[in-house]
């Protein structure tokens, strides 16, 4: 079997309750076939213009020529470095192919300055840059495509060597990118954004970076047969009902790496589940855990977690983990399987696993305060340097950063979580990730970890859609470095700024608690940080 999915405990209970019946609704023969009616009629037309991705195997077999065509003429010209402009769904599959092939590739998913000119900087002369948008009017990734324009042209270099577009037929950048002479591959329109991996989204930046995607579609293809019967071994019902179909049903999936040769999945299943069941009250939160996380040592009752693992049978015979799920196999057979299990997952829990209808409000937002441009609120009060702001007064009546989180954490239902939101340049401050761990401990609930503004085409719809059970932590940075973005009225800097205020701001609306620490010395006030955190 090229994944299997190995239960103990109270999932090992819900797939066999749960599983039959899924066998005898023939749901898996049901989603194979492309049947929108399995999700209900208000979810119909929506999920008759996205199920594309189950024949994304097939469709996608004719792009493997044209990459390697592309990557052998472009590494001919002295081309050996692949930057990735690309949000969400157009990054996170890329980013995981490429790192478990082993095969270097720059993701840039971020607004952050520092962050951009990071990706400009490092030997422009052998750079292309892959421009990935479904929508075609993603404003990050035309932020960057303009600026990587603008640098090329700096340099003597045509843009139209250089850029290669990933986008929907029909797209505003289809257009655009057609009109400028680039190289544009078009994907399915029928295929949403996260459920994209097999698709040109996923495999043009990777098979140009280097990976094998050719293999990869041969393990997606293997799993093929396996995911469309509808038996009691079927690892797709079985891990759906595992995740969705216990009683009582735990709403937070505890995601941990555990000896896999496959680097950075929970990433990619993170942004799957989140936002394809975060909606109308309910949903299963992932949270992306280390095998040393607090909520591993002692594991909240409404979270499950689930171990990836490189042989689950295996696994479980010499490393006992009671109640867990353990879920092994390629990496093409995974994108296959856990799309397959989240679609159920959606059924199961009664909600359409194809919209985002949250999403949109903070971009909106966002939108208006560019347009606006207001004075940021002032600080409720600064301490070592960090700025305090609160979406509550009450929460910062303390007067310290220790005494508002606490406050924050006293917010927090019995199911709750935390959700900690950096809207920095990670290649500056990678070790805010750890801060994770400690809020986790601190507030004795799980807490998630989310690189702004990448995390608002992920786990954002949760945040606004999912269950009223979050609170919000946003880490901003003062910076002096900046980057204008050729005809547009605001900066980087700017961008960003207005980004984390407008979900700020959505946040609240929902009432959701929100504190935003900003830091202006990074060394200093990370420490600071840390400190208060613990």
């Amino acid at each position: 079997m090229s994944v299997t999915v190995h239960v103990s405990g109270a999932a090992a209970a819900a797939v066999e309750n749960t599983v039959p019946r899924l066998v005898a609704e023939l749901v898996a023969t049901r989603l194979t076939s492309g049947d929108a009616t399995m999700w209900g009629p208000e979810a119909e037309a929506e999920a008759s213009i996205r199920l594309g991705w189950l024949e994304a195997v097939s469709v996608s077999r004719p792009l493997v020529v044209e990459i390697t065509a592309l990557r052998e003429q472009l590494t001919a010209n002295g081309v050996d470095r692949f930057v990735l402009a690309g949000m969400g769904g157009s990054s996170l599959a890329p980013e995981v192919i490429t790192q478990t092939a082993g095969v270097p590739l720059t993701i840039l998913d971020s607004t952050a300055p520092g962050q951009v000119l990071a990706a400009l900087d490092d030997d422009l002369a052998r750079t292309a840059l892959v421009v990935s948008s479904k929508s075609g009017s993603t404003v990050e990734t035309d932020s960057q495509r303009r600026t990587f324009e603008a640098a090329f042209r700096d340099i003597g270099i045509d843009p139209a060597e250089r850029i290669i577009v990933v986008t929907d037929p029909g797209s505003p950048l289809d257009a655009s990118a057609r009109e400028a002479g680039y190289r544009v591959f078009n994907a399915d329109p029928n295929v949403g954004g996260r459920y994209s991996a097999l698709t040109a989204f996923g495999l043009v930046p990777s098979g140009l970076a280097g990976a094998d995607v050719s293999e990869l579609l041969d393990e997606a293809e293997a799993s093929l047969l396996e995911v469309a019967v509808d038996t009691a071994d079927n690892p797709a019902l079985r891990l759906a009902a595992a995740i969705a179909g216990a009683d009582p049903r735990r709403d937070k999936l505890g995601l941990i790496t555990d000896g896999t040769h496959i680097v950075g999945l929970p990433d990619w299943i993170e942004q799957l589940i989140a936002e394809s069941t975060g909606k109308e009250g309910t949903g299963v939160l992932p949270v992306v855990l280390l095998p040393v996380s607090p909520e591993v040592e002692s594991t909240p009752a409404d979270l499950q977690l689930l171990r990836l693992v490189d042989d689950a049978d295996e696994f479980h015979l010499h490393e006992r983990h009671p109640g867990e799920i353990l879920v092994s196999g390629t990496l093409g057979a995974q994108f296959v399987v856990w799309e397959y299990a989240t679609a159920i997952v959606g059924r199961l829990l009664g909600i359409n696993p194809f919209d985002q209808p949250d999403v949109e409000s903070a971009k909106v937002a966002a939108r208006g305060l560019l347009d606006a441009r207001p004075e940021p609120a002032p600080a409720a009060f600064v301490q070592d340097g960090i700025e305090v702001r609160v979406s509550d007064p009450a929460l910062a009546a303390s007067g310290t950063i220790e005494g508002v989180l606490d406050a924050l954490w006293a917010e927090l239902p019995a199911d709750g979580y935390v959700a900690v939101q950096a809207y920095v340049d990670r290649l500056d401050l990678p070790q805010l990730q750890g801060l994770r761990e400690m809020v986790a401990a601190d507030s004795g609930r799980p807490a998630t970890f989310g690189w702004g503004p990448r995390f608002l085409h992920s786990t954002g719809q949760y945040h606004k859609g999912g269950p009223a059970q979050g609170v919000f932590v946003q880490i901003l940075e003062r910076t002096d470095v900046d980057l204008e973005i050729p005809d547009r009225p605001f900066t980087f800097g700017q961008l960003i700024e207005a980004q984390a205020a407008g979900d700020a701001a959505v946040l609240a609306e929902h009432g959701r608690p929100v504190v935003t620490l900003t830091i202006a010395d990074a060394s200093a006030d990370v420490m600071a940080l840390f400190e208060a955190a613990q």
